[in-house]
């Protein structure tokens, strides 16, 4: 397995993922939910950061060096807090014409998460480790989309008819 190739492939999703959330946090009808996209597009400039590091370490003949995502993990998490905070039923409600945008959220961080899990199956040593830490935090981020989701499915779907 060519632990370079891994991270530049995943580098370029990185940058697809934090383009969506960019253009989409744009579209959302919903401050709450623009926000939170806003947000996570800051952690997937985190992620791509982290990303470059082991790239540029690699270059250089060193070895992948979990310190950065260290720190990041010691700094907080966005979908920690974001997940922790309530969101009313008014809330809910407004983002009902939101659902498909956060759906397609839910299912990048879900293919993400699998990606990075089936590259660290494959990976030893540290760049194990740096894969396993990309897909925990993934996996975090497709908690909050699938609980923001499905929250505001669950108010679409006790709706009357027509919305």
């Amino acid at each position: 397995m060519d632990i370079l190739k891994i991270y530049l492939y995943a580098l370029q999703r990185e940058y697809e993922g934090k383009r969506f959330f960019e253009e989409n946090a744009e579209r959302l009808s919903h401050a709450a939910a623009a926000g939170a996209f806003n947000n996570l597009a800051l952690e997937e400039q985190k992620h791509i950061d982290f990303l470059q590091a082991q790239v540029d370490l690699i270059k250089k003949g060193a070895s992948p060096d979990l310190a950065l995502g260290e720190a990041m993990q010691n700094e907080g998490f966005f979908s920690q807090r974001a997940i922790s905070e309530s969101i009313d039923a008014a809330t809910l409600e407004a983002m009902v014409p939101d659902l498909p945008i956060l759906r397609m959220a839910y299912l990048i961080e879900h293919d993400f998460a699998e990606f990075y899990e089936k590259a660290a199956a494959q990976a030893e040593g540290t760049a194990k480790k740096v894969l396993t830490m990309l897909a925990n935090w993934e996996r975090g981020h497709e908690e909050l989309f699938k609980q923001l989701h499905d929250k505001a499915f669950q108010e679409y779907s006790g709706m009357p008819w027509g919305g």
